[in-house]
């Protein structure tokens, strides 16, 4: 793979995340107002023409590993041929699950298992893929993980939680970040913003290694990978909280509808005479009782006493 292999993949990814992080974004479900019909919620499933990008997607990955295999077995590379064929695996269950909604009714789960694998088989070749320990290339795999286990993460939340839209929200944001960090890797490794003191040696287009020429260049390589990421990571995160805070202003707030329950379905006993001054009036009234009824007891006793 090169720059225009690794652009081409990170583009794919941005555009597949946002896809999916604007889909479930944008449809919030309200959770303070119960429903009498739970079935009766819309779903946000993702459309055929979803499916079908991903299927040019990941043939993309399919077709340029088929070329970097046979490259890596006209140059006897065998450490290339192992690794194309891990890619390969990988591109071909990313297609069967992108070909499997548009054939047959699978339910949710089952298609999220098939997701499931597919980003666990990614994590361990990037995990395990060591071709030199000393290539700082390394480090850039390593901070990939990062976005791959987010996305591993939230799709195993989704199989227990398939009608909440948060897994599929941060399946999104971990696949624009690691598309973002796709395009970084192309430009730090094949390009010439190569960390200073450092140069790409490539056995084939599977197979290469960016080595230093000594142990400061080397650490210094890796300290710029971090930084690197970290500023993608900073930038993603202050996107999205523009962005969502402009589509939470345009949608409308109906989960701030507050519906009764239980005892409070009850009306109140008198409620149309009730007012904040209702306590004061009654204290009135029973002080005026009582005023009126020592007066009647004092003409009493005054009348008896005239008799006498």
């Amino acid at each position: 793979m090169g720059l225009l292999s690794f652009a081409f993949a990170g583009g794919g990814f941005i555009l597949i995340g946002a896809h999916e992080a604007l889909l479930h974004a944008s449809h919030p479900k309200p959770t303070l107002i119960p429903s009498s019909t739970p079935n009766s919620q819309p779903k946000t499933t993702p459309s055929p023409l979803f499916f079908i990008s991903l299927i040019i997607f990941s043939s993309f990955f399919i077709v340029n590993s088929i070329v970097s295999l046979l490259d890596a077995h006209n140059s006897n590379d065998a450490v290339g041929t192992a690794l194309e064929l891990q890619v390969l695996s990988i591109a071909l269950i990313f297609l069967l699950y992108s070909v499997l909604p548009l054939l047959l009714a699978l339910p949710s789960v089952l298609l999220g298992l098939v997701g499931a694998f597919a980003f666990a088989e990614e994590f361990l070749l990037f995990y395990l893929q060591r071709k030199d320990s000393n290539g700082v290339e390394n480090r850039y795999y390593d901070l990939l993980l990062v976005p791959i286990t987010l996305c591993l993460f939230c799709t195993l939340l989704e199989l227990k939680s398939p009608q909440s839209n948060i897994p599929k929200l941060g399946r999104g944001i971990g696949l624009i970040l690691q598309g973002t960090w796709f395009v970084q890797m192309g430009l730090s490794l094949f390009s010439s913003w190569v960390a200073q003191g450092c140069s790409l040696h490539q056995v084939s287009r599977g197979n290469y290694t960016l080595r230093c020429k000594g142990h400061p260049e080397y650490h210094r390589a890796r300290s710029i990978a971090t930084l690197q990421f970290n500023c993608h990571l900073a930038l993603l995160v202050l996107f999205l909280v523009g962005l969502f805070s402009v589509m939470g202003n345009e949608v409308p707030h109906d989960s701030m509808r507050y519906a009764p329950i239980g005892a409070e379905l009850q009306p109140f006993d008198n409620s149309d005479n009730f007012t904040l001054d209702s306590d004061d009036e009654e204290e009135i009234r029973d002080v005026n009782l009582e005023s009126q009824k020592a007066i009647v007891v004092q003409h009493a006793i005054n009348g008896n006493a005239s008799h006498h």
